[in-house]
């Protein structure tokens, strides 16, 4: 069954062996058993369905919860030359009606649908009278009622146990902590289903947390080192989205806005764009994103707190799915905090409930604050231990400071209590600062024990231990109020002086050296970006004239390998992962004429070379040499350096000097100590008197010289 299995893997989909856990998931779904699969995203789930799906006889039915996917998905699996469809609203009646002809004939092998068409009791008599191959139940967490992305129609899904007792099912999600897990087995009647959970961890996403200080200012700072990378910029509000894309366009970066506020026809449009352009930024609310199959989001960014540990986990996620390296970023102050406390406060729900969501906000909050590894913090949050730092985050590279908060965190306390527990920080910072202005005076603070008691510490400082008071459970909101700080019980060994306080000292952006580097902006050194681009280029020509996202003709982990491997032959192309038989018979020629052609040019400049040291050896002057090539004279002297650079030629071939200048222009040369200085800094000693080029192919040979 492997065997077979791993032939479809490389003939269908170009991959040469499983990942992971696949190759096991689909032994136990191709044998007729069911499956839990909780897998990274990125990490190759789609494979452990549509694997099975191929080898087993029928039709298979794959639940999707978003349209953009499903579609997504059909295209991706019609490259591949696999039967697919997809049936959702967008459809006209006839077209359905086609595809449920098609489905009767055995034309379509995977067939796409949304939870609520399936449960829909005319849609389950139909597929009772066919030949079912599997049930995938796909973003399986949308069952969970304590979930960010719970779908109610996910709950009925349970009776396919029932309905169709001999057809295997297979649930996935990259997002479920064991509370999930244990809901999603129990709704979908799992119980006898094997449990695959990979690691959580998502190697190739580099982590960083920075204090929220000017926003739009860090946010540029952190896309200047990305520009041409598309990455997803989140916010909370519609009105923030809207404001964020309006800047960054202004400010050189093609942004789209995308939130439930837009009328459908516009979000499906940006949602269209940002899937078929290279380089775009789609600055959204978390309405967008589940189900975005694009695997070259190098960079997400959070301008908010994410609600929880799960949807920050899932955001980030859409970075890198195809392996590269990518960045996850995000500013966050104490304002995100109290924003998201007060929304938690207005919601509808039980106090249970509301009490769940406080500690999921807690844990987010902690992360944020974390003093240790960032990626050890959230993977011990969905039960997996990591025995060492990871070595790819912020935390890990720029290291933490910590300083004894204690007494300033005692003062900060008092003031809140003595202000009368109803302030904001601002007002509370000015208070320890001893800040005399009209606020202060028209409530009467400057006469309090703590006015001015703070002066040790700057306001910048003041912010961040408020801000870390509030994170740790020590101060709390007034949610009843204004968003005023209080006590919390929690406080109270500190202000008796039982126990001390470590915080965290927040770095200055200066002293975070990495933090505009990017990691994902290196996958192609500069030697080979043409060639990169030239691939690019053909790639995006041949997704327009196919109608599908680029990244549907090949993934950028494909066309990194190609630029790296430099096929030359169909069979050598085939070994490329990613090129499976459709795709070479398809593309194969068109991607090594590309190929080949970027190698035409380094052999005409090699060839141009030779004839050209021919020339000067037989005594040609540059500028004969110049016409007999049909080039410059300043390329010719280019070559010439060059050529004497690697020894190819004598100075005394490449230019005829007289004795006299030519020990002048040595002699500036070595008028120093040190390295060689560059020809354009002796070159105003000599101007009107030889050319620049001259100088070039004299410091050639000097430095020629010092080398052997």
């Amino acid at each position: 069954m492997l065997e077979h299995a791993q032939r479809i893997l490389k003939d269908v989909f170009g991959y040469d062996s499983f990942r992971g856990r696949q190759g096991a998931i689909i032994e136990r779904v191709a044998n007729g058993g069911d499956a839990l699969v909780l897998m990274p995203t990125g990490g190759g789930k789609s494979l452990c369905f549509q694997v099975p799906a191929l080898l087993r006889e029928g039709l298979a039915v794959v639940v999707s919860p978003l349209i953009a996917l499903m579609d997504d998905q059909v295209a991706t699996l019609d490259e591949l030359g696999v039967a697919a469809a997809a049936l959702n609203s967008t459809l006209s009646a006839d077209a359905q009606r086609e595809i449920a002809e098609r489905i009767k004939r055995g034309e379509i092998k995977m067939l796409y649908l949304a939870p609520e068409r399936l449960v829909q009791p005319r849609m389950l008599s139909f597929l009772q009278n066919l030949d079912i191959a599997l049930f995938a139940i796909d973003e399986a967490h949308c069952v969970s009622q304590w979930g960010h992305d719970f779908r109610p129609e996910y709950l009925q899904l349970g009776q396919l146990a029932e309905l169709f007792p001999n057809v295997p099912r297979i649930a996935l999600t990259a997002t479920a902590d064991m509370r999930t897990r244990e809901e999603i087995v129990q709704r979908l009647h799992l119980q006898n289903a094997e449990r695959f959970l990979s690691s959580f961890d998502r190697p190739n996403i580099f982590y960083r947390i920075v204090p929220k200080e000017q926003p739009r200012k860090q946010l540029l700072s952190f896309l200047g080192a990305r520009k041409g990378d598309a990455g997803i910029v989140y916010c909370l509000s519609r009105k923030k989205v809207e404001e964020v894309a309006a800047f960054l366009s202004e400010q050189g970066f093609p942004a789209l806005p995308y939130h439930a506020g837009l009328a459908n026809e516009l979000r499906a449009y940006h949602q269209k764009r940002f899937l078929n352009e290279e380089g775009l930024i789609m600055v959204a609310t978390i309405a967008f994103g589940m189900g975005i199959d694009k695997p070259n989001v190098r960079f997400v960014a959070h301008l908010d707190l994410p609600k929880s540990l799960e949807a920050y986990y899932q955001e980030t996620g859409r970075a890198g799915r195809d392996g590269l390296p990518a960045d996850a970023w995000m500013a966050y102050g104490l304002q995100d905090v109290i924003f998201l406390k007060q929304m938690l406060n207005n919601s509808e729900g039980d106090e249970r409930h509301k009490r769940v969501e406080q500690h999921k906000l807690d844990a987010m909050l902690a992360l944020c604050e974390e003093t240790r590894c960032r990626r050890q913090a959230l993977l011990a949050y969905f039960d997996e231990e990591m025995p060492q730092p990871c070595g790819h985050c912020d935390n890990c590279i720029d290291g933490v400071q910590t300083w004894d908060a204690t007494e300033p965190a005692r003062q900060a306390l008092s003031a809140i209590y003595r202000t009368g527990q109803r302030y904001g920080v601002g007002h509370l910072v000015d208070v320890l600062l001893g800040r005399d202005n009209d606020k202060i005076r028209a409530v009467g603070h400057q006469h309090l024990a703590v006015f001015g008691i703070g002066k040790a510490l700057n306001e910048g400082e003041w912010r961040s231990l408020f801000r870390q008071l509030v994170a740790r459970g020590l101060a709390d909101v007034d949610l009843e109020g204004f968003g005023g700080l209080r006590l919390a019980d929690s406080c109270r060994p500190l202000l008796k002086g039982e126990v001390s306080l470590q915080l965290r000292r927040d770095l200055k952006p200066q002293q975070s050296a990495k933090a505009s580097s990017s990691a994902a902006s290196q996958l192609v050194r500069g030697e080979e970006r043409s060639q990169w681009e030239a691939l690019r280029t053909l790639r995006r020509k041949l997704a327009e004239e196919h109608g599908v996202p680029p990244y549907v003709i090949f993934p950028d982990a494909t066309l990194l390998e190609m630029l790296r491997s430099k096929p030359s032959t169909l069979a050598e192309m085939a070994r490329v992962s990613g090129v499976g038989a459709r795709k070479l018979d398809r593309y194969g020629e068109a991607f090594l004429d590309v190929l080949g052609a970027a190698d035409e040019a380094p052999r005409a400049v090699l060839d141009l070379r030779h004839e050209l040291v021919s020339l000067a050896r037989a005594g040609m002057t540059p500028a004969q040499i110049a016409a007999q090539l049909k080039c410059s004279e300043k390329n010719v002297y280019g070559m010439l350096a060059e050529a004497i650079t690697q020894q190819q030629l004598s100075l005394e071939h490449a230019l005829d000097l007289p004795e006299a200048l030519l020990a002048e222009i040595q002699d500036a040369f070595l008028d120093g100590e040190g390295e060689l200085p560059t020809a354009a800094a002796i070159g105003e000693q000599f101007a009107g008197r030889v050319e620049l080029g001259v100088l070039h192919c004299v410091r050639a040979a000097l430095q020629a010289e010092f080398e052997t």
